[in-house]
């Protein structure tokens, strides 16, 4: 851990390094949740709802339109999310202040608990919504692939800001440790002149 400062971050002001950055398991997470979530509601968006025969759309999960905008909504949060997140771990070794590096982590921290939560309701909302769908009331055949992969990605984006939420956890022990470390040593000792 050398050259590790507070809150798991290298000195402030020092160079960039791309590769090192994405070698990171945050940003390769940061990256899939990413990707997951524009799964979910680009899924939801275009093949979604679906026509009876009438110009009014219904949305494919059991004709319950608050499922389709729950998986819409959490997941352009989330998509949004993704790339906050990401600029910020760019700029974070720029941050030299312990406080506001404290803040980020807790920040992090508690928005991927929360998001994570998030998705296990739209999980189980969704998984619940579809498995209530009857073929009998609505044609399927071109929405069930994307109501299955709208299901899907929701389950892993769950394991995603989870895992998420467990880095950031770590990271905060771990900082806070080496930030306890650092005012430890960083006091001088009293010197005894000897006469």
């Amino acid at each position: 851990m050398d050259g590790a400062g507070s809150f798991g971050a290298g000195r402030a002001g020092s160079a960039f390094d791309l590769t090192a950055f994405i070698k990171q398991p945050q940003t390769i997470l940061r990256v899939l949740a990413w990707i997951f979530s524009m799964v979910v509601f680009a899924s939801i968006i275009n093949e979604g709802y679906v026509n009876m025969g009438s110009e009014r759309l219904h949305c494919v999960f059991n004709k319950n339109a608050d499922a389709c905008n729950y998986g819409i909504t959490v997941g352009i949060m989330a998509f949004l999310a993704s790339i906050f997140f990401l600029a910020l771990d760019i700029y974070f070794p720029q941050i030299s202040s312990v406080k506001d590096r404290k803040r980020a982590v807790l920040l992090e921290m508690v928005f991927s608990g929360f998001w994570t939560f998030l998705w296990f309701v739209g999980f189980c909302f969704l998984a619940s919504q579809w498995s209530h769908t009857s073929p009998k009331e609505l044609p399927l055949e071109q929405a069930s692939d994307a109501a299955r992969a709208a299901i899907a990605f929701s389950f892993f984006s769950i394991l995603t800001w989870a895992y998420l939420c467990l880095l950031a956890v770590h990271r905060f022990k771990n900082t806070a440790f080496m930030e306890d470390k650092q005012k430890l040593l960083s006091k001088q000792p009293n010197t005894l002149s000897v006469v």
